[in-house]
């Protein structure tokens, strides 16, 4: 079936803020492959108020027409039955597979189900080893997809590799640009551009921004209160005149106010305070006007490095290196590979987040001066 003859186009993709920043050069690519189609997201309901749902992140983009959404992880008959009757309904002439890596098993499930929905082409299911790891370096050449040596692959460069068929992974994710591509858009409107700079304000919109987001749902992640306080402290210490942007849901009001109180006591400039003020894409044209974005490993992360903001991240290695830091060069990343990298574990009690809890303000305060 042709591309330009392709009328219905189903694109799968799980998750919530960060994994649908980090899908946007795939989706853009989607888009290309099939600019006449109807393209829907199936994909999951929000699983917490700290983790918007994919149309916060799309929606008014072009990207996709619209959504269906069911609860991930469900093992209902029933709830299944009504997710294929929908798919089966509508009669996507395409499947685009951009969910994560769950194991080829999963994959051939996932693939069995689609067929019986009556799709008849799927691109980028990863029913390989090859599909579903991030390359270590450039693909060693063949069919499936065989590992190569080198660094470690960003997941943005692992979707889009995985649907190389509609187009050139280099259209879409250039590893030696400094600046994103346009691929990385979120087209965001002249309102979401305009309701982020009435949010910030004239005042601090006359003086040098510094966004930081303390918060993260996932307690791995999470740097402690008392290291973001301390840092801020440092930060209004050594660069002096700036306004401090805080970003966030309305749930991580109090613990950015709590670091907050770090830069006001060291002098620092005005303090906006825009958590739960904002949409994400209206977070996202507030971080485009900010000179620097310091944060966790955190949807906000991925908006502000999306909209080409420099950032520096502060990660646990509950993920292996570079799978989900912000993409480009223009971005410092502190991470600390031990022993225990790569669990995934999203609660760390038995080691008591070492990875995360040995890097110290130092550390952080050394990328930041490099970014600033």
């Amino acid at each position: 079936m042709g591309k330009t003859t392709t009328r219905r186009v189903l694109v799968y993709r799980l998750g919530s803020l960060g994994d649908m920043v980090v899908a946007l050069p795939a989706l853009h690519l989607v888009a290309r492959a099939f600019p006449a189609a109807e393209r829907r997201l199936l994909t999951n309901l929000p699983v917490s108020v700290k983790a918007p749902a994919a149309a916060a992140v799309l929606e008014g983009s072009g990207l996709v027409q619209g959504y269906m959404r069911y609860a991930a992880g469900t093992r209902s008959v029933g709830e299944l039955a009504r997710l294929w009757w929908r798919i089966a309904r509508w009669r996507p002439q395409v499947l685009v597979y951009l969910a994560a890596s769950r194991g080829v098993e999963v994959a051939r499930r996932d693939a069995a189900f689609f067929r019986l929905c009556g799709v008849r082409r799927m691109v980028g299911v990863p029913v390989t080893e090859g599909m579903q790891r991030n390359f270590y370096g450039a693909a060693t050449g063949g069919k499936d997809h065989a590992m190569g040596d080198g660094n470690l692959e960003p997941e943005a460069e692992r979707l889009v590799r995985c649907i190389g068929e509609l187009g050139a992974v280099g259209e879409v994710a250039d590893p030696g640009r400094m600046q994103q591509t346009a691929s990385w858009d979120l087209r965001l409107s002249a309102a979401e551009h305009a309701a982020a700079a009435r949010a910030i304000g004239d005042e601090a919109q006359g003086m040098e921004i510094i966004a930081v987001s303390v918060g993260t749902k996932v307690q791995a992640k999470d740097w402690g209160k008392e290291n973001w306080r301390g840092l801020l402290g440092r930060m209004a210490g050594a660069f002096p005149g700036r306004a401090l942007l805080l970003a966030g849901v309305a749930e991580e009001n109090e613990a950015s106010e709590y670091a907050a109180e770090g830069w006001r006591e060291r002098g620092g400039g005005l303090v906006v305070n825009l958590c739960g003020r904002l949409t994400p894409r209206e977070s996202a044209a507030a971080f485009a006007r900010a000179r620097l974005f310091v944060g966790h490993d955190s949807g906000p992360m991925h908006l502000a490095a999306a909209v080409g903001t420099p950032v520096v991240a502060i990660f646990a290695a509950r993920n292996i290196p570079r799978q989900w830091f912000p993409y480009g060069k223009k971005h410092s990343v502190v991470y600390h590979r031990v022993e225990c990298w790569g669990c995934g574990l999203e609660t760390c009690v038995e080691q008591q987040k070492k990875c995360l809890m040995s890097i110290t303000v130092d550390e952080v305060m050394v990328a930041v001066r490099e970014r600033l």
